[in-house]
């Protein structure tokens, strides 16, 4: 009997549905509803407008902060704070727009029920999700990216698998991200379409130059001479080469590290120009100081560091362990000692 009843339940919401979904056709369209419409949809959009504003100055404010501070923890906490102030703005707009609907069909659907809302609800959500899935589908990726923490406003990263793309992050939303290319293009990304970032440390990559060398002091001023020629910026080169270690093989062979800052896309400058540089300016010299031509390579002291530790736990060696067998046969053996003793005395 309760599933007849459930039955006849569910047959009457669904009248009730269709009911609904007809007298919205008839009447949204109609004078005083239409009317309605307009005006909440008018009201959302200006209170919509007015969040947003005061939202990006609060954004705003949060980066001069974190510009400002120099305490690295203090200043991700406070990008963090932006890039959520950011995409708080999209969030709410839809909010307003959701709510604009809903009085509005409150307001002129007076004497319809809740189940036939709902009905209706869950029919045009159907609808509206084979229409609009590509949006969906953003809005899931960018969810699942900011609850991750993927990257925040201000990071410079590459978008994979577009390695061509790649630029500080200006804004993110639900939808979409945009981010500012070393030439000055702006570049929108639907979130769907990032299947991985590859994030920036410290906003420059290290570069270190090997060189071999017969005299330090010469390598010393190689390496100035190499500096004067090459340009600096927070978009070029953010650091010159600055000489860190210098190791002794013999009287005559230095071997010399030296490491430079450079703007993410911008590595060419040392890997191709610097050593070209160093080439060139050491074969013109009377007494060239290269004993081997320059080697250029990424550097970064927390990846050597953990590249360290997995070697070093690579290279343990294993135990072995006891088989229970073994231990049990000596402790076997070691009964039968005792009771020999015993025996004996």
């Amino acid at each position: 009997m309760p599933y007849y009843v459930s039955t006849a339940q569910a047959d009457k919401t669904l009248q009730q549905s269709s009911n609904v979904l007809k007298q919205i056709s008839t009447t949204v369209f109609g004078g005083d509803s239409l009317l309605v419409l307009v005006v909440a949809l008018f009201v959302a959009g200006v209170l919509g407008t007015i969040s947003a504003i005061i939202l990006r100055r609060l954004s705003r404010g949060f980066g001069r902060r974190a510009d400002a501070n120099t305490n690295l923890t203090s200043v991700n906490r406070l990008r963090r704070f932006e890039t959520w102030t950011i995409l708080s703005i999209a969030s709410v707009r839809v909010l307003f727009f959701v709510f604009a609907l809903y009085f509005w069909w409150t307001f002129t659907h007076p004497g319809n029920r809740p189940g036939a809302l709902i009905g209706a609800s869950a029919l045009l959500a159907v609808i509206l999700g084979g229409v609009f899935s590509p949006l969906l589908r953003d809005f899931a990726f960018g969810g699942s990216m900011m609850a991750e923490h993927w990257f925040g406003v201000g990071d410079l990263i590459t978008i994979e698998p577009y390695p061509d793309m790649k630029g500080v992050v200006e804004r993110i939303t639900l939808r979409s991200t945009r981010i500012r290319g070393l030439n000055g293009e702006v570049i929108w990304i639907a979130n769907q379409n990032i299947a991985g970032v590859r994030i920036a440390q410290k906003g420059v990559w290290t570069m270190a130059v090997e060189l071999f060398v017969n005299d330090r002091e010469g390598a010393e001023e190689l390496i100035d001479q190499v500096n004067d020629l090459l340009p600096t910026g927070p978009s070029l080169i953010a650091s010159p080469l600055n000489i860190m270690t210098s190791d002794k093989r013999n009287d005559n062979l230095w071997h010399m590290t030296a490491i430079s800052e450079t703007a993410p896309g911008r590595e060419w400058l040392i890997e191709k120009t610097a050593l070209d540089l160093m080439k060139s300016i050491d074969a013109k010299s009377d007494q060239p100081v290269l004993v081997t031509g320059p080697i250029a390579r990424f550097a970064d002291n927390d990846t050597e560091r953990q590249f360290a530790r997995a070697v070093r736990n690579a290279r343990k060696v294993r135990r072995p362990r006891r088989s229970k067998l073994g231990v049990g046969t000596a402790a076997k053996k070691t009964t039968t000692n005792n009771s020999k003793s015993s025996r004996t005395s």
